[in-house]
């Protein structure tokens, strides 16, 4: 299905790389801007392809359906445009994944019409919905529309169900957001960059305070505890777990506490 009966050579052209002298403020900002493609339909992913190109974007276009949202995951593209109708997982499935575990934008286009998809993708996490066909120009326009919310957004860490501005230390969890106080920012910070690493006690203390030295460990102590009762209170899917002879980790809120 083509994006608009109006979608032709003639008005997808003039914007290509060669072209450099023509492009506008909005083709240069694209440049480098990677953005997957998840459409199972071929004409309409390679269409798709050649207008983001065209408009200076890099498309990577997804031609396999098995574990999409990890695939996703691993591609980690500025943006996502998503189809619902898919083989295996559909686009609902694939959306609330993606927005579970990560801070990509997503923007569904689909031949989906009714309002209440539109609502269910939205209330999934999506962050823009269209539907084909489509003018070019309306989805170029959101494509910039949507970047240009997420930019900075790379200052995000994932977490078990959160995630952590590492700038502001604002926590993002269960559809709400909370500024943590800059100890306990701090110390989530690092927990959430080592993943399933455990973190030694020297690097929490140089985490706090740049120092090892003269550090009284119940100082250490009394901040651990202090965000132990602030995930607890946010009731977060992870939990701050002793590692014996190392130090502390953190892991989903169902691992055994095994201390090894």
């Amino acid at each position: 299905m083509p994006l608009s009966p109006h979608f032709d050579d003639a008005g997808a052209g003039g914007i290509g790389l060669l072209e450099k002298n023509s492009r506008t403020a909005r083709d240069r900002e694209a440049v480098m801007k990677r953005i997957a493609i998840v459409e199972d339909e071929v004409f309409m992913r390679e269409e798709l392809s050649e207008l983001l190109s065209r408009a200076g974007y890099k498309p990577l276009p997804v031609d396999k359906f098995e574990d999409t949202a990890q695939a996703l995951l691993d591609l980690s593209p500025d943006l996502v445009l998503l189809d619902l109708n898919l083989p295996g997982a559909g686009g609902f499935q694939i959306c609330r994944e993606l927005k579970r575990k990560s801070a990509i934008p997503v923007l569904v286009l689909t031949s989906r019409d009714q309002m209440r998809d539109e609502l269910h993708a939205l209330e999934l996490g999506a962050d823009e919905y269209l539907t084909k066909p489509c003018p070019r120009e309306r989805l170029l326009a959101r494509i910039s529309n949507v970047l240009k919310r997420f930019e900075g957004r790379p200052n995000l860490l994932e977490g078990p169900g959160c995630l952590l501005d590492r700038q502001s230390y604002t926590l993002y969890v269960h559809g709400r957001s909370v500024i943590l106080p800059k100890n306990q920012g701090k110390l989530l910070e690092l927990f959430l960059s080592h993943g399933d690493d455990a973190v030694t006690k020297e690097e929490l203390c140089l985490g706090l305070w740049g120092t090892t030295r003269f550090i009284d460990e119940n100082a250490l102590q009394v901040n651990l505890t202090r965000l132990k009762k602030t995930l607890a209170g946010l009731d977060m899917d992870c939990r701050l777990i002793p590692i014996r002879g190392t130090g502390y980790r953190l892991v989903p809120a169902k691992q055994e506490d095994t201390g090894q």
